[in-house]
């Protein structure tokens, strides 16, 4: 008998269980992967929705200072003919007030991501998570299409993407709350820190994946910066109802009858064709049934206020670079916009590292608190620095980017993930697992409530809020 393959054996050392743990970790990062990819390339398309208007200007007033010095014989193109020539940028973000425009709609996105997102923990809780997430999803790349229909339609109202800006944040409250339950549900607290820390870089991914995107389009057509990703979440939303399994307890086997035998079958990889007789299984309904937490109950859990708080600093922080950062490259350092939306994807690969590097060092100490305070304060000097070195270059810009994304998102990874989930299963609750959707909402919704997030277009300034966070 030929020996059985090494690959193979390795295949079948691991238990069925092993097996579904390892499908819903990898399936919630693709679905949360999805989400940032539809949120990123707002920030991509910024610099081209204003790109032209300054070109237009400096040519504008270069045509005026040679005309005025010219003889009157000499033949020079009229203003009106240069604005015809060349397209300023996409109206209404053509005029001096470009940067509130913008704002804006991070502004409306980030409110409405807010304020949908104490709402989503305590609707999740209460509906199945897997059609939840899916009707999420679907909505989601419906509205990310829509905003880049407005390039292919030629639509230049500012309520339009206001609105769909809205719609937008409102339907994507249902990833989070929803992904960090099912992958609670599957992974007890033993290394949640790293196993979390791996996971959460499905942020970072998804940001980079939706910069290089939407940069490939941005120059030519940013209307498909939008469609191709909303697209993406959607196709993902149909996955995620095909294959996403909530809780280990799905899996219990089927009790079935033929002939007054009972027989057992399992829904999911049965282990063989065959049908063995097992004795019946009487299930007793239990008298109390353990109901979905409170929003004012989740509030009560000891820690949820404080990291809450913390979370609603270290957000502002990370969702303005998620921003505004491509935007502030090309102001400084003179770069179009694709090749902007390149160089920024290296704050989100400093992001995985100091996701991992969080999750590791907190398992080690087993204080999450003291390993995002010092991570924190490390990033206060070294966002300073950025604002200061990123002047002198392209390669000082790339040391500071990865050092910042690795200091900024550790500790905003930590909390969102292995706090969230420790929260959410505290022993206070004494068993309820009904809890961690909504204290999920909680945290991630009050560090979502940045109401200065979409109005900061000096990163510089970020040192002074998170000196404030610090105090």
């Amino acid at each position: 008998m030929a020996p059985v393959p090494p690959g193979i054996r390795l295949l079948v050392s691991f238990d069925r269980d092993q097996w579904y743990r390892a499908l819903t970790f990898i399936l919630t990062f693709l679905l949360y992967t999805s989400f940032h990819l539809s949120r990123k390339p707002i920030s991509i398309v910024k610099s081209e929705l204003h790109k032209n208007c300054s070109s237009v200007s400096d040519l504008v007033t270069m045509a005026s200072g040679s005309g005025s010095g010219s003889g009157s014989g000499s033949q020079q193109p009229s203003l009106p003919s240069l604005q015809a020539d060349m397209d300023c940028s996409w109206k209404p973000f053509d005029k001096g007030n470009y940067k509130q425009l913008l704002g804006a709609m991070d502004y409306s996105f980030l409110c409405a991501y807010a304020i949908g997102m104490y709402l989503s923990g305590i609707i999740g809780e209460r509906l199945p998570i897997r059609l939840y997430l899916t009707v999420g999803m679907l909505t989601s790349g419906l509205f990310t299409c829509m905003f880049g229909l407005g390039y292919i339609y030629n639509i230049h109202n500012l309520g339009f993407y206001i609105f769909v800006q809205v719609a937008n944040g409102l339907v994507q409250t249902t990833g989070w709350p929803s992904v960090v339950t099912c992958i609670g549900n599957w992974f007890g607290k033993g290394r949640r820190g790293l196993i979390m820390g791996l996971w959460n870089s499905h942020t970072s991914v998804g940001n980079i994946l939706g910069s290089l995107i939407a940069g490939y389009w941005v120059s030519s057509n940013w209307g498909l910066s939008f469609i191709v990703p909303g697209l993406i979440i959607a196709a993902m939303g149909v996955v995620c109802f095909l294959f996403l399994i909530e809780r280990e307890c799905y899996l219990l086997p089927v009790l079935w009858i033929i002939d007054n035998q009972y027989y057992d079958t399992e829904l999911l990889l049965p282990k063989d064709t065959m049908c063995v007789p097992v004795q019946p299984v009487v299930v007793v309904k239990s008298e109390s049934k353990p109901s979905a937490i409170s929003f004012m109950g989740a509030l009560r859990i000891p820690g949820v206020i404080e990291f809450s708080l913390c979370l609603l600093f270290a957000k502002l922080v990370s969702y303005t670079f998620l921003f505004w950062l491509p935007l502030y490259i090309t102001k400084a350092a003179h770069l179009d916009a694709k090749k902007a939306g390149d160089l920024s994807t290296l704050f989100d690969v400093g992001g995985i590292v100091g996701g991992i590097f969080a999750g590791v060092i907190s398992d080690k100490l087993g204080k999450r608190a003291t390993t995002c305070a010092f991570m924190l304060l490390l990033a206060a000097p070294t966002l300073y620095g950025f604002s200061m070195i990123s002047q002198f270059g392209i390669g000082p810009t790339i040391g500071m980017l990865l050092v910042c994304g690795g200091l900024v998102n550790g500790p905003y990874s930590l909390i969102t993930t292995a706090v969230s989930a420790d929260l959410g299963t505290h022993k206070s609750l004494k068993g309820n697992a009904k809890a961690l959707s909504t204290v999920t909402a909680i945290i991630d919704g009050t560090g979502s409530v940045d109401f200065f997030g979409g109005t900061i277009p000096a990163l510089s300034w970020l040192f002074w809020i998170i000196v404030v966070h610090d105090i």
